[in-house]
């Protein structure tokens, strides 16, 4: 069931959503960070980087690189040796780490990064989508999307007690939406130090490198060998299913805010049509579903905040007395015509006797609007479906047909 979330005003305070998660940072006492500067993620080093010179993150070391593959490159080692270890990135930044992606992952580091989410060129675009890190979904990372900027902020301190479980031991990234989060400036509560502290413990693994206790990490592995790493790291994200909703439950009683653990849900108990959605698109669709329920059109919204690892469970509760489905991507899976969210939805009702239309959008790409005049129009071509039973797989919307 949904569940509530009650702000104390009295603790608000107006910041930036970069300043929010900066500070989250801050207060979960990194070792180490390591970042490039790259819009729209660079207001978060930036305010990290006041942090270190004003002594405000004691015993932490923030290393200064020249490119996004280096920053991560050397969180690999701080990480390695036992140090909370931090990076922020976005868009080309983050391809450009593809590569260490997968060694962060496949060593079991649990480094959190901040993806401020923004297209890919070419052609160039600064604005948002979620492409970025929806094409690095396969590289063994957590994935969490958050809807608003005091959820961005709540969402570091989770990931790192989650990443660092030690029945876990996989990186994550907390995406946030660039400009509409990173830029805007909100009320939110801030993290408390002390209330942080009791949640999250210091970092202590147990296998560092250590010249006194000899250890390899990311070693040769032939044939023979490699297919078992492969098979840990995807039990290691099977545990964090479970994690996650714990870490959440956590969170909530520690602090009093609540944003979802795998999933999130807002009117979708007796709800003919259900709106799927991951980012700040949220709440556009709420403030639809608030006017269309004052005129008795019953529309519910499932908020996908975990992406990885995917909560398939999760979402067939949820959708499956469900008259229609509708799935919306800020991404596309070139080639196949969908974005990411929903072909991972389609696949995981697969073989079930789960038999509800789902029907996919891709919208906002390169950071083009998303009025609420399109989520009216994406809802009305959904009552046609529960009309006539004709449904499309995925289309693009509001596409400038003189252009194409």
């Amino acid at each position: 069931m949904p569940r509530e979330t009650t702000m104390d005003k009295s603790k608000m305070v107006v910041v930036e959503g970069s300043y929010a998660v900066a500070h989250s940072v801050k207060v979960c006492r990194p070792n180490v960070i390591s970042a490039y500067p790259i819009t729209p993620q660079t207001h978060i080093v930036e305010d990290l980087s006041q942090f270190m010179a004003d002594g405000e993150i004691p015993k932490c070391e923030y290393i200064n690189v020249e490119s996004e593959f280096s920053a991560l490159s050397a969180l690999v080692g701080s990480s390695a040796v036992g140090a909370r270890s931090y990076s922020a990135t976005t868009s080309q930044g983050l391809e450009l780490m593809h590569e260490v992606l997968f060694n962060v992952s496949g060593m079991r580091l649990p480094i959190v990064m901040t993806v401020a989410n923004r297209a890919v060129s070419a052609p160039i675009s600064i604005w948002n989508d979620q492409q970025d890190s929806i094409a690095q979904r396969d590289t063994g990372w957590i994935q969490l999307y958050a809807e608003n900027i005091q959820e961005a902020s709540d969402m570091t301190a989770q990931l790192f007690k989650i990443s660092e479980d030690k029945d876990i031991m996989m990186p994550s990234m907390a995406c946030m939406d660039g400009f509409i989060l990173s830029h805007v400036y909100e009320p939110v509560v801030l993290l408390e130090q002390d209330i942080t502290d009791e949640f999250l413990p210091s970092f202590d693994p147990e296998r560092t490198l250590d010249p006194s206790n000899p250890l390899t990490f990311g070693a040769f592995a032939d044939p023979n060998y490699y297919t078992e790493f492969r098979y840990l790291q995807e039990q290691a994200m099977q545990t964090a299913l479970k994690k996650i909703e714990t870490v959440a439950d956590e969170f909530s009683d520690m602090y009093g805010r609540y944003f979802g653990g795998l999933i999130d849900e807002y009117q979708t108990e007796d709800a003919d049509i259900i709106i799927m959605a991951m980012g700040s698109i949220v709440g556009t669709i709420k403030d639809v579903i608030d006017r269309l329920r004052e005129n008795n059109v019953k529309v519910g919204l499932l908020k996908v905040r975990a992406f990885r690892p995917f909560p398939a469970e999760a979402i067939k509760n949820v959708i499956k007395d469900a008259k229609v489905v509708v799935v919306l991507d800020k991404n596309i899976s070139l080639g196949i015509n969908a974005g990411a969210l929903f072909i991972e939805t389609k696949s995981v009702l697969y073989n079930t006797d789960i038999d509800v239309p789902v029907t996919g959008y891709m919208i906002g790409h390169g950071g083009r609007d998303i009025p609420t005049s399109t989520i009216d129009k994406i809802i009305d071509d959904a009552k046609e479906i529960m009309k006539s039973g004709i449904k499309t797989e995925s289309q693009f919307t509001d596409l400038k047909e003189e252009l194409v």
